[in-house]
């Protein structure tokens, strides 16, 4: 990362409404440790479908701390949340330890795994940024986009993106507008996305909103409020207690 020139990167993000593609990102060595981690959670994967919308396969963050923990060291690095923020232009933090959402691997294995049209909302007071980074990719699927939805004052620019293994994508999840298009067949691809946050205060009514969303789109109930009630429902923010979050 220390390669790679903050001022003119952050200069194409902030031109693009928040919104920067990288081809080349992790080194090999951080990438097949990534693949490691898809091994180690296949048996562990929770297939959803929203009709219209959505289907394929997800493992959360809590799967990946009893599992993958080399992904949370990863998601927690002072060097890339530092260098994130640079990008971003304001101070991002880890989510909070209850966020089934915080770091998650995403599988498009069968014909017609597809996400729809959609944003990355947060439900936090503050803003969410999604950072997300190629590990598997034997598919035609794209990352198809519109960059300046959201400001009134601009044209809506459409894009579409294959992210390659350790390819890198990272935005503001409320401006961005993009989908996933559908896996062929005898097609592969498996993604991995970290969310960081400005501020991780949450109102009760939208972090239940929040759950329902995570329970029934992605990684099931048993990931999203057995784990919130072992927890306590605690809405910790600090990297020492994220470390400390039990396994299921």
């Amino acid at each position: 990362m220390g390669a790679l020139p903050i001022p003119a990167l952050r200069r194409q993000f902030v031109e693009q409404g928040a919104f920067l593609y990288l081809g080349e990102f992790l080194p090999a060595s951080t990438t097949a440790q990534l693949v490691e981690a898809v091994a180690a959670v296949q048996e562990r994967i929770n297939r959803n479908y929203l009709p219209g919308h959505k289907q394929g396969g997800s493992v959360s963050r809590h799967t990946l701390d009893e599992l993958a923990p080399a992904v949370a060291q990863l998601y927690r690095s002072p060097v890339l949340i530092d260098w994130l923020s640079a990008l971003a232009g304001e101070r991002l933090q880890v989510s909070p330890a209850d966020d089934a959402h915080a770091y998650a691997l995403y599988f498009y294995t069968r014909p017609g795994d597809h996400i729809g049209w959609h944003y990355d909302t947060s439900y936090y007071a503050g803003r969410r940024y999604t950072l997300l980074l190629g590990v598997i990719d034997e598919s035609s699927c794209r990352l198809d986009y519109e960059l300046h939805t959201r400001e009134p004052d601009k044209a809506v620019v459409p894009g579409s993106v294959q992210i390659p293994p350790g390819g890198l994508v990272f935005f503001d999840g409320d401006k961005l507008r993009h989908r996933i298009s559908p896996l062929g067949e005898n097609e592969l691809r498996v993604s991995l996305t970290f969310e960081y946050v400005t501020d991780p205060k949450m109102h009760f009514g939208w972090r239940l909103i929040s759950n329902f969303k995570d329970a029934f789109g992605y990684f099931g109930f048993r990931q999203v409020f057995k784990r919130r009630a072992r927890s306590g429902g605690r809405n910790v923010a600090t990297p020492e207690a994220d470390a400390k979050s039990e396994p299921l």
